[in-house]
Parts: C-alpha cells; sequence; structure tokens
C-alpha cells in the first residue's frame, strides 16, 4: 500500500488478468526508471504498454512474446522473428497468481544477451553460481 499523505489518499496496486493499461503503468514506469530499457507489459485478457526512452509509446500493446508467455506460462528467452522488437533478443516472464495461474506477461529487451558473457565470467567468476541460482528461483 502506498499512502500519499498529504492528499491523505491511499494507493493500492492489484493486478488481475483483466487490468488495464492505465492500471499496469505504474509498474510498467518502475521498471523502465530502474533498468532503463524498453519495456512491456499486458494483462491476460488485456492489452498493455510499450515503454522506451522514458515515454509510453503504445497502451494498445501486445506483442508474439508476451502471448506466448501467456499461453505457455514459463520464462521465454528469444530473439523475435516478427513484431516491434523483431531481431533483439528479449526476455518475457509470466505475472501468476499465487497458484500460478498467469495473469499478464512483462518482458524487456534482454541487454545480457549482447554482452561478452566469457570476459564477464572471467572477471566475475561468482556470476555463473549468481545465474544459475538466480534461474532456480523462476522455475
Amino acid at each position: 500500500m502506498i499512502c500519499d499523505e498529504e492528499l491523505n489518499r491511499v494507493f493500492c496496486l492489484k493486478i488481475c488478468s483483466d487490468s488495464t493499461a492505465d492500471e499496469l503503468e505504474p509498474i510498467a514506469i518502475v521498471i523502465h526508471s530502474l533498468v532503463g530499457i524498453p519495456v512491456t507489459i499486458r494483462s491476460f485478457n488485456c492489452k498493455g504498454i510499450r515503454m522506451e526512452r522514458g515515454a509510453i509509446i503504445d497502451r494498445e500493446y501486445t506483442g508474439p512474446v508476451l502471448e506466448e508467455v501467456l499461453r505457455k506460462n514459463h520464462m521465454i528467452r528469444t530473439v523475435p522473428k516478427e513484431g516491434v522488437y523483431k531481431g533483439k533478443s528479449v526476455v518475457v516472464v509470466p505475472i501468476r497468481t499465487i497458484d500460478g495461474k498467469p495473469i499478464g506477461a512483462i518482458g524487456v529487451v534482454d541487454i545480457v544477451a549482447a554482452l561478452d558473457i566469457l570476459s564477464m565470467f572471467r572477471e566475475y567468476p561468482g556470476i555463473i553460481d549468481e545465474v544459475e541460482e538466480s534461474r532456480k528461483k523462476l522455475k
């Protein structure tokens, strides 16, 4: 719960399979501000947001990978063959209920895919363990 004491209002962010682009906007903004890369988000039943360079580009957005993640209910790292991000590495994850039902999906352009992984592993030997541990937590 977020409280705005000056206006004496309480805001609560809730996500469901029918969340609209307007309802998903705060999440898109936070993630985009945090990582600074393109972000897409949609709910299961409504199209959502595409955000790039600090601005919302599209409020009726969906993409082939977002839709596939919603159908399959698991994370996908890929290079789309169609859509706005055609030819760019993306990673998309489902947003799930406590019981594991997909209610939305969120994706980012996968900058990790563009990094020189071998040199990173040489400089940070513990990174392999960190990546593997993170992957286990996502499953």
